[in-house]
């Protein structure tokens, strides 16, 4: 995975989408910017933070992904393997479903992919600092650039959606202390059932973490 980093821009998501739209390059690649104006959270929310945190986003095409993913969760995906890297660094980070970055009981990042014809574009916000008391951030120091080749030598791997579902959902049971946004309001997770393709059954509906 070629690297690219920059100083500033308003989404690293929308900056690749713009290369892509564009044709100047095919994926794999990434982007790493120093800080960004306009971020891009879940349910159309900004993701806003301070410099020296990561603001990463890279594409990649669908058969450079195992092909037994169901690419509707394809957040949890990433995300989760995001978490092994950096548990092996020695972090205590989990996964919220279906794609939020987690210590105890503080958020401090989240995962959001959109799909480009055949081309999915992976969004990943995660505070490695504080910019004020309230800030919560990642309980290890970490090179980003040190980070990234691992995540994405690991992606290379092509691990199964059967090896990361298997795991995500021991650690899914942390989730029911919380709420979700699902259509549009809050519901706690905690009689959710998480199905085998990355999607819950709540309230009699299937509800899916591709966003």
């Amino acid at each position: 995975m070629e690297i690219f980093y920059i100083q500033t821009c308003s989404s690293t998501q929308n900056e690749i989408l713009e290369i892509l739209k564009e044709n100047v390059k095919k994926p794999p690649f990434a982007i790493v910017s120093k800080t960004q104006t306009n971020g891009i959270g879940s349910r159309g929310n900004s993701w806003q933070s301070s410099e020296g945190n990561l603001f990463l986003s890279f594409c990649i095409g669908k058969n450079d992904l195992n092909s037994d993913i169901n690419t509707s969760s394809l957040s949890i995906y990433f995300s989760y393997i995001f978490k092994i890297i950096l548990s092996e660094l020695g972090s205590n980070v989990w996964i919220k479903w279906p794609n939020d970055f987690y210590i105890g009981k503080d958020k401090i990042g989240g995962v959001i992919t959109t799909k480009f014809r055949d081309i999915y574009i992976c969004g990943i916000g995660l505070n490695l600092v504080s910019n004020g008391e309230y800030i919560k951030h990642l309980d290890i120091k970490v090179d980003i650039d040190d980070l990234l080749i691992k995540y994405f030598k690991k992606l290379e791997e092509k691990i199964s959606w059967k090896q990361i579902f298997s795991k995500f959902l021991i650690e899914f049971e942390k989730s029911k202390d919380f709420c979700s946004h699902i259509d549009d309001r809050s519901v706690l997770l905690k009689n959710a059932i998480l199905c085998d393709d990355g999607s819950i059954l709540i309230d009699n509906k299937k509800v899916y973490s591709l966003r």
